[in-house]
């Protein structure tokens, strides 16, 4: 029997990532102008540890807080995305900087080295459950894949400050701004997919263990994350082919780069635009089909 303190709760659940988001906003904001104000070089790690984990806390907030009949605890979603999510980004150095010197398709090399890291970060955080559901299992995946974007983004905002041109703050805000709109349809929703295949894989048996479910995921989700990455170097090489005047192919000929025209940095905007919203439609297609195949509904 239900409560009425107990529908409060949850009431109250549904909403704390709202005030997450808000709050962290609201620091965010006030420590951009207060390190702009004072020109305080001392504040600049404060700006980039808000901005970058501001979306992806908000967003593991919500997904945890959005379970119900959850064997996820509280501190284990807080490893997951702490430990995972560095164990990710550290991983995924390691090995791109040995693999990826002579990588024929270095997009494609990129995004298998960074999603096969997230899912043995995801494994490392999922063992000892008391048993496993796909609903946790995406919940866990969005944890880990939160956490390395969280770091990730971080990592790109202090690249910003060392970009001349512009001024160290104006880079950071604007690398921030751009990958929070971003974060939720990049790392945490190909890792909620990874999280849901394995889940379902071991709901039956109550053991992780691999399946050609969760080997077509993975290259799935790999396909995207290099369409993604990729998708501006697409966008160009699709405007040259479409609009190039003679003159820009005889200076790209003689290895020159090209003044570009106004209209075609708009093409050039709208077919990045484009692809972008593509792998992103196709992600959160994936992840609807998996929840309403495997995921039986419940009221929180």
């Amino acid at each position: 029997m239900t409560t009425a303190s107990g529908t409060r709760a949850r009431r109250v659940r549904r909403w704390r990532w709202l005030v997450v988001l808000a709050g962290g906003a609201g620091l965010w904001i006030a420590s951009v102008l207060v390190t702009a104000g004072t020109g305080n070089p001392a504040l600049l790690p404060t700006v980039v540890l808000l901005g970058g984990f501001l979306v992806p806390v908000s967003a593991v907030v919500w997904n945890f807080d959005h379970e119900a009949d959850s064997a996820l605890s509280g501190q284990r979603v807080a490893y997951a995305f702490i430990g995972g999510g560095t164990l990710g980004v550290l991983a995924a150095s390691v090995l791109e900087s040995w693999l990826l010197q002579d990588a024929l398709l270095p997009y494609l090399a990129v995004g298998m080295i960074e999603e096969a890291v997230k899912l043995i970060a995801l494994v490392i955080a999922s063992l000892g459950l008391s048993r496993y559901t796909t609903r946790d299992g995406i919940v866990l995946g969005a944890t880990v894949g939160f956490g390395f974007a969280a770091l990730e983004s971080s990592g790109y905002a202090f690249v910003a400050l060392l970009t001349p041109g512009g001024g160290p703050l104006v880079g950071v805000v604007g690398t921030q701004i751009l990958r929070n709109v971003l974060a939720p349809i990049g790392h945490g929703l190909w890792t909620a997919i990874l999280g849901g295949f394995l889940f379902h894989a071991a709901a039956s048996s109550g053991r992780l263990r691999p399946s050609w479910g969760l080997a077509g995921a993975y290259l799935l989700v790999s396909l995207l994350h290099a369409g993604w990455d990729a998708m501006r170097g697409i966008a160009i090489l699709l405007t040259m082919l479409l609009t190039a005047t003679p003159r820009q192919l005889a200076l790209l000929e003689r290895g020159v780069l090209p003044p570009v025209l106004t209209w075609q940095v708009g093409l050039f905007l709208g077919l990045e635009f484009a692809g972008m919203l593509v792998v992103a439609v196709i992600g959160v297609g994936v992840l609807i089909a998996i929840r309403r195949r495997w995921v039986e509904p419940t009221t929180t």
